[in-house]
C-alpha cells in the first residue's frame, strides 16, 4: 500500500490534486484543510496517503498532517461513513474541532457537515468517543496567504465542490466578505459560510 508519496504539484482544486512522482501522475483526493496550505503549481509537495482499495477502483486520499490522516481512518471505520463523506467532515472541521464535538456529544456541530444528519452524528459521536483522545492535532497546517478577489473565487469554488448551490454559495461568500472589516483568511471564510449555510 503506498503510505507516503514526494513528487511535483501538477494541478490542485478544492478537492484534488495532480502529483507528478518521477514521471507518474497520481490523482490524490484531499479535504479542504489540505487545499488551504498547497504550495504553488510546479513546486515539491509531499503527502501522508491512504490507499483506498475498492472492486472497481483504487483510490488515494492525501494529508499534509498525519492528525488528518488518523482522523479519516476513524471516521471511514464507522459504518455508512465512505471516503467521500469522511473528506466532507475534515473539509468543515478542524481535527481540534472534531475532537471536541465528539467528546462533548456536539451532534448540532457535526451534523453541519454535508451529507451528515442527526441520526449519522449521534452515531459518530457515540463510536468514536473512546477513539478520538489519541489524536493529536498540533500540528496545525499553516495558511496560504492570497488576494481577496482569489479568496472568494476559492471559497465558493470549495463548497460548491461540498455539494452547496453556486447561487447560495456566492451570495453568502459575499455577504460574509461584506461585513468583515478585513479580509478573512480562506479557511475562516470557508468555515463561517459553512456555518451560515448549514442553518439555512
Amino acid at each position: 500500500m503506498i503510505a507516503k508519496l514526494t513528487g511535483q504539484l501538477i494541478t490542485k482544486s478544492p478537492t484534488t490534486i495532480i502529483l507528478d512522482v518521477q514521471g507518474v501522475g497520481y490523482e490524490i483526493f484531499i479535504p479542504l484543510s489540505t487545499y488551504f496550505a498547497l504550495p504553488d503549481l510546479q513546486a515539491a509537495l509531499s503527502l501522508n496517503i491512504l490507499t483506498h482499495v475498492r472492486e472497481d477502483a483504487i483510490q488515494l486520499f492525501g494529508f499534509l498532517t498525519i492528525p488528518e490522516k488518523e482522523a479519516f481512518v476513524m471516521l471511514t471505520g464507522i459504518s455508512g461513513v465512505g471516503g467521500k463523506l469522511a473528506l466532507s467532515v475534515l473539509s468543515t472541521l478542524s481535527v481540534s474541532d472534531l475532537i471536541t464535538a465528539i467528546q462533548t456529544d456536539d451532534t448540532d456541530k457535526l451534523a453541519s457537515v454535508p451529507g451528515i444528519g442527526k441520526k449519522s452524528a449521534s452515531r459518530m459521536a457515540l463510536e468514536l468517543k473512546d477513539k478520538v483522545a489519541r489524536l493529536n492535532p498540533d500540528s496545525a497546517v499553516p495558511t496560504q496567504a492570497t488576494l481577496p478577489d482569489q479568496i472568494q473565487d476559492d471559497a465558493v469554488s470549495a463548497l460548491v465542490n461540498l455539494g452547496y448551490r453556486p447561487r447560495d454559495v456566492k451570495d453568502m461568500v459575499t455577504k460574509i466578505s461584506r461585513d468583515q472589516p478585513n479580509s478573512l483568511p480562506l479557511d475562516d471564510l470557508i468555515r463561517e459560510a459553512l456555518k451560515q449555510l448549514s442553518k439555512h
